[in-house]
């Protein structure tokens, strides 16, 4: 077998959610295909604790400097038989630069896990929209192939004229992820997991979570927030749990039910469920919103429960905590669905043909 080179574009080093899972956890078992993958990121890890902690303007000022280095890392790309974006080379610049840069190298695909192009067409300003607002579709329509998350990001590449789609979903690596056992008879806890950016979505339903677990006798905690989400949270403390790569898994074993609440808007529907998989994986029914991904993940009624409105999203959580027998049914019916449909070790072998075929080799 032909081995094949590969020069991975990423946005973020192993610290950013959508590189780690979407390319750099298969690096492993693509090797073990025959390809080779090196990676140049576009922002250290420096980059994104500034953005956490609030810190954007520094950031963003950075990121002109990481920006000018990928240019020379471009211009260096001509030994590799394949060049893998995520989602893009240049945030905020207009195509053209990319595609003068792209001309002039080796074919590529691109990858997507949530809906980058809203960023820019449905950005507030008015010059964004006009200058950047196509831009994503004319690097789909430039790529070799376009590997979404789900059906919603497959349907904007089929509008932009792609003239390959794959759909690869998310995935973990099963074997991380412990599947939950009985805690003893203590209290239930009702767990989340995420990050600062993404903490809004749960105190969308701080509300609705506050009366569950003080109806229920339930606890609730947040793996990922910032130490003062819990502050938002009246008559019901949340526990904050740290995220880190090597304890996320350990963490989610904690709970019982895991939940992933969502807006309905264009953004959410790009979304690609990843925190319904590692409930699952960890054996836990979930509740999650009935958008996007959500509903393609989520069998309702076999392993978890898809709400639309605070009363099914109460309904749900009281079903769940009240049913152990329930709850172990569900969460067995998730790490199925895990092991079948949303493993690594079963969609590396499809990612490998895919650059396999798109290297040319």
């Amino acid at each position: 077998m032909k081995r094949i080179k590969v020069l991975l574009f990423s946005k973020y080093s192993r610290r950013g959610p959508s590189s780690r899972l979407r390319s750099l956890q298969y690096l492993p078992l693509l090797k073990e295909q025959g390809i080779d993958v090196q990676v140049r990121a576009l922002f250290p890890d420096a980059y994104l604790e500034a953005l956490y902690q609030g810190h954007g303007r520094a950031a963003r000022y950075k990121g002109l400097w990481y920006g000018g280095q990928r240019v020379i890392e471009l211009l260096k790309s001509k030994d590799f038989d394949l060049i893998w974006i995520e989602g893009e080379l240049f945030p905020y610049l207009p195509m053209w630069i990319e595609s003068a840069l792209l001309r002039a190298n080796r074919p590529y695909v691109v990858d997507y896990d949530d809906a980058l192009f809203h960023r820019y067409d449905l950005s507030s300003s008015a010059l964004i929209r006009r200058i950047l607002g196509r831009k994503i579709d004319q690097v789909m329509r430039g790529a070799f192939c376009v590997m979404v998350g789900n059906q919603y990001l497959a349907d904007r590449a089929s509008s932009a004229g792609a003239r390959c789609i794959e759909i690869i979903p998310t995935a973990v690596d099963a074997g991380r992820y412990g599947v939950s056992h009985d805690h003893g008879g203590g209290l239930p806890v009702i767990g989340w997991i995420g990050s600062p950016a993404t903490e809004n979505y749960v105190l969308d339903v701080r509300g609705l979570l506050e009366k569950v677990c003080g109806e229920n006798r339930a606890r609730l905690v947040l793996v990922g927030a910032q130490k003062t989400a819990a502050e938002h949270f009246d008559g019901v403390r949340p526990e904050v749990v740290a995220w880190s790569e090597d304890t996320e898994a350990q963490a989610i074993a904690t709970m019982d039910i895991g939940i992933m609440p969502l807006r309905d808007s264009p953004w959410e529907r790009g979304k690609c469920g990843y925190k319904i998989v590692q409930y699952m994986a960890c054996g836990l029914p979930v509740v999650a919103s009935s958008v996007g991904a959500n509903r393609d993940i989520v069998r309702h009624g076999e392993n978890g429960f898809l709400a639309s409105n605070d009363q099914e999203w109460r309904d749900s959580l009281q079903c769940l905590i009240r049913d152990s027998s329930l709850r172990h049914r569900m969460g067995r019916a998730g790490r199925r669905c895990v092991e079948d449909h949303y493993s690594i070790r079963t969609q590396a072998p499809r990612l490998a043909a895919l650059l396999r075929n798109a290297g040319g080799g």
